[in-house]
C-alpha cells in the first residue's frame, strides 16, 4: 500500500490538547510520521512528558481564556495542519446546567477552537494558502447523551462552524473537517462512563461491539490531514464503530 500522501515530513502541526487522550495520541502519530508537532496543554507536567517522548514543541496555555488561546496560537507560529483536540465535559442535565458549566464548556470546546481555526487560517493566507484542520466533535453532537447538554452543544456547533470555515477557507486551498469519535478510552470518557451498568447498554448499540482507542482516532484524523484527502473538505467523518449507522 502506497502511505507516502501520508508522510508529514517537513510539515509542522499544532495540537491543542495535546497532553492527553485523542490529543496526545495525534501527537505521538504525527511526529512518527515525520511531522514537527507543536503542542499546547494548559498542564506542563504533560508537555514535558510528550517532548520527551516526541521531541516537540511546547506551549503551555488554558485555553478557556479567549485572550490565551490567541496569545498560544500566536507563540506557535506558523503551520501546515491544525488538529483542535482541547476538550472537557461538566456532568450536568438540562435541568442542572449552571453558567459556569456553560461557560467552561463552550469556551474550550468551541471558542477556543474557532479562535485557533482563525489565527491558523489567517497565517495559512499569509503564506500563500494551502493547508488542512482537523476538528474533533462527537456522535454526543448527533445523538442525546443524558448529562451533556453543553457538551453536545459545542461539539455540533463546532461541526456547523466547519462547514462554514471550509465553504470561507476552500478559495485559499485551507481544508476543513471533523471526526466524530465515539466513546473513546479516554480520561475524559472515563469519568462519564466508568460505570458497567451505563456503559454496557451503550457498547451493545456498537455493532463492533466495542469503543474506540485513542490511537484508532489518531489515525482518521491524519488520513483526513493527508493528501490523500486532498478533495475531502466539510466533512463530517464518524470513527464511532457503526455506531450513528443503527
Amino acid at each position: 500500500m502506497d502511505l507516502t500522501g501520508q508522510d508529514f515530513t517537513g510539515k509542522t502541526v499544532i495540537i491543542t490538547g495535546a497532553g492527553k487522550g485523542i490529543g496526545r495520541a495525534c501527537a505521538t502519530l504525527m511526529a512518527a510520521r515525520g511531522a514537527e508537532v507543536v503542542a499546547i496543554t494548559r498542564t506542563q507536567a504533560d508537555l514535558d512528558s510528550l517532548a520527551a517522548e516526541t521531541g516537540c514543541r511546547t506551549v503551555q496555555a488554558d485555553l478557556s481564556e479567549a485572550a490565551a488561546a490567541r496569545a498560544a496560537m500566536a507563540e506557535a507560529g506558523p503551520a501546515d495542519f491544525l488538529i483542535n483536540s482541547a476538550g472537557i465535559n461538566v456532568l450536568e442535565s438540562s435541568f442542572d446546567m449552571t453558567e459556569a458549566g456553560y461557560e467552561a464548556v463552550m469556551g474550550i470546546n468551541l471558542r477556543a477552537a474557532l479562535i485557533a481555526c482563525q489565527a491558523f487560517a489567517r497565517a495559512r493566507v499569509a503564506a500563500g494558502g494551502g493547508g488542512a484542520i482537523v476538528n474533533i466533535t462527537s456522535i454526543a453532537g448527533h445523538r442525546g447523551f443524558a448529562e451533556h447538554l453543553c457538551y453536545a452543544a459545542s461539539k455540533a456547533g463546532l461541526e456547523g462552524a466547519s462547514r462554514v470555515m471550509a465553504k470561507e477557507f476552500g478559495p485559499h486551498g485551507i481544508r476543513v473537517n471533523c471526526v466524530a469519535p465515539t466513546i473513546t478510552l479516554t480520561e475524559l470518557a472515563a469519568e462519564a462512563w466508568s460505570d458497567p451498568e451505563k456503559a454496557q447498554p451503550m457498547m451493545v448499540r456498537h455493532p463492533m461491539n466495542r469503543f474506540a482507542e485513542a490511537e484508532e482516532v489518531a489515525q482518521s484524523i491524519a488520513l483526513l490531514l493527508s493528501s490523500d484527502a486532498g478533495m475531502i473538505t466539510g466533512a463530517v467523518l464518524p470513527v464511532d464503530g457503526g455506531f450513528l449507522a443503527v
